[in-house]
């Protein structure tokens, strides 16, 4: 006889059979016979945000670090709009998020009852049709169909590395089914896969063998682009396998940074166009004899405003479901294409001419310019404050940098072994780093998470801080209180009003949202209060380090600077 269990159940086994650990969202009253379902699984912890669109951001960071799927749940109408935009930030930068919406009674919304979260007009699917816009599967469970519509949501999440989106009907959520569909295997497809490895690639993947054999048949020069859906397939290992040969340099994109550590003899850092930061960098990317650019988002940020030195034409894209090679496109998983690559480079690298002394001259990326040592009493700038951090990370971390000055400070910063840089430079939604950290540092709680985030962006979600924590997390954020918006001001009208933003009282706020007693709270104005604060912060890594650096409100790293530059130049301002 079948086991039998309720949807709810079922939802969250099935979460957990993919590697789903954490539940993160907000109840309400249409999603809570749901929860009580999940959470009576005992199959993945929940997560309480304070509210739902840190619970969305929460989520992404959450999937991107596990690189694995996330889920959330938010209730009907007023919660799901809530997180609208942090789902829409995933799905722009690619990252795996299950969204659970409990939903009115299939009765109710059959018969148009006037129910309370909804406009009174009986149209119970304009919510799932916005969700719609910003997923790559959506779907409003049935009881007759739970089960096969729960494998199919998964699987559309796990293959295209896009957000999906599952409503629960309230009777539905309690309605028992057969529970045979369960297990890694059915949820995933063969062999525990995404849906799309299950397919028959073998005519495509002989095609594309002999492809790259002709490519790189006496290549002198073999340089991989690497993208973020690297990091979104947990690919790492395999860019390292390649990295391993001695025909092969790789530099990446600045949503990938060291998806191949930056201290790897292969490493050539980030790449972007005619900001990339070393010479060297964009030579061997631009004047590359074979490129092979892997799992790649192009915008006008990760581009440098389109100012790529190479012809896409004529390099070979391993996309996340397609490759595309001397004008020919094949439907090929990018896990299939780049483990092809990597056999096709360890067999050839005996006969081509990329020998160890060519890697040896084209140096990796030229290391952050160093501060000369500043009297103690002199006051801070953002020269000194990367320099600063760069001088204190000697171990390996979860950098998390906020859209603006954070992120594109911490893009010329030489990462430790061993660490990630998030951020969302393709969304670049204010306000998304603060709950990321939540997501991020139960994701990796083996390795301790630094978050950099302006004033401006801190004030939009600060709040998940004291989730944060509340869960016993320790890690060390650098706000930035520079009086306002500093990206926009480099942009266009620097004096505007609408630049500024309230003041707070910075290091009372973690004391207001619950830290730890012991736990550091300070403000740096000067290099040697900065200094003392980053001693202090070593010497509390078990409680939460919160350091506010004050800089001058036009001040702003090298790299903002010239993508300000350009935004203006291209907005006409």
């Amino acid at each position: 006889m079948s086991e039998r269990m309720t949807v709810g159940r079922y939802l969250a086994h099935a979460l957990h059979s993919v590697g789903v650990q954490h539940l993160f969202g907000v109840p309400g009253d249409f999603n809570l016979a749901l929860l009580d379902e999940i959470l009576a699984a005992d199959a993945v912890e929940w997560v309480g945000a304070a509210n739902e669109l840190n619970a969305a951001y929460a989520a992404d960071a959450n999937a991107r670090m596990s690189r694995r799927i996330s889920a959330l749940v938010t209730t009907y109408g007023v919660g799901e709009l809530s997180a609208v935009n942090g789902i829409a930030g995933s799905y722009a930068e690619d990252v795996p998020v299950v969204h659970i919406v409990g939903m009115p009674a299939t009765p109710a919304m059959a018969s148009g009852a006037p129910i309370h979260h909804t406009f009174l007009d009986g149209d119970f699917g304009r919510f799932v049709r916005i969700g719609a816009e910003i997923t790559a599967h959506h779907v409003v469970l049935t009881a007759d169909h739970a089960a096969e519509q729960i494998t199919t949501a998964i699987r559309a999440a796990l293959s295209l590395s896009k957000p999906v989106y599952i409503g629960v009907p309230l009777d539905v959520a309690v309605a028992e089914i057969d529970a045979d569909g369960l297990g890694g295997a059915d949820m995933a497809g063969d062999g525990g896969a995404p849906l799309a490895h299950a397919a028959d690639t073998s005519m495509r993947a002989a095609t594309f063998r002999q492809m790259l054999r002709t490519r790189l048949a006496g290549a002198s020069d073999v340089v991989l682009l690497v993208g973020p859906l690297v990091h979104r397939r947990a690919l790492e290992p395999m860019i390292a396998e390649i990295a391993a040969s001695s025909a092969v340099r790789v530099a990446t994109q600045i949503g990938a940074k060291a998806a191949l550590d930056e201290g790897h003899p292969a490493s050539l850092g980030t790449y972007m166009g005619k900001f990339t930061r070393a010479a060297e960098t964009a030579a061997a990317v631009d004047g590359a004899d074979v490129l092979i650019v892997v799992g790649a988002v192009n915008s006008d940020f990760t581009t440098g405003f389109a100012s790529a030195g190479f012809d896409p034409e004529q390099a070979i894209v391993l996309d996340a479901t397609t490759t595309t090679a001397s004008g020919a496109v094949m439907q090929l998983p990018l896990e299939a294409s780049l483990a092809l690559l990597r056999d096709e480079l360890a067999a050839l690298a005996p006969s081509v001419a990329h020998a160890s002394s060519v890697r040896a001259g084209s140096e990796p990326e030229a290391p952050l310019t160093p501060v000369p040592p500043a009297d103690p009493a002199t006051p801070l700038d953002q020269a000194t404050l990367w320099s600063a951090i760069q001088g204190w990370l000697d171990k390996e971390v979860t950098l998390i940098a906020e859209a603006g000055t954070a992120f594109y400070g911490a893009l010329d910063l030489d990462l430790p072994a061993h660490s990630d840089l998030l951020g969302s430079p393709v969304w670049s939604s204010i306000g998304y780093t603060v709950p990321a950290l939540l997501g991020a540092s139960l994701a990796r709680p083996d390795r301790r998470s630094l978050l950099i985030v302006g004033d401006g962006s801190a004030q939009l979600t600060v709040q998940e801080l004291g989730t944060v924590y509340a869960r016993g997390l320790a890690p060390v954020v650098i706000l930035i209180n520079n009086g306002g918006y500093t990206v926009e001001r480099l942009i266009r009208s620097p004096e505007a009003l609408y630049q500024d933003i309230a003041q707070w009282r910075w290091a009372e706020v973690p004391s207001a949202l619950g830290a730890p007693e012991g736990s550091l709270s300070v403000t740096a104005r000067t290099v040697g209060e900065l200094d003392s604060a980053l001693v202090a912060a070593d010497e509390h890594r078990d409680l939460p380090v919160f350091i506010e650096v004050v800089v001058p409100p036009l001040d702003a790293p090298r790299l903002l600077t010239a993508l300000a530059t350009s935004i203006s130049a291209t907005n006409g301002h």
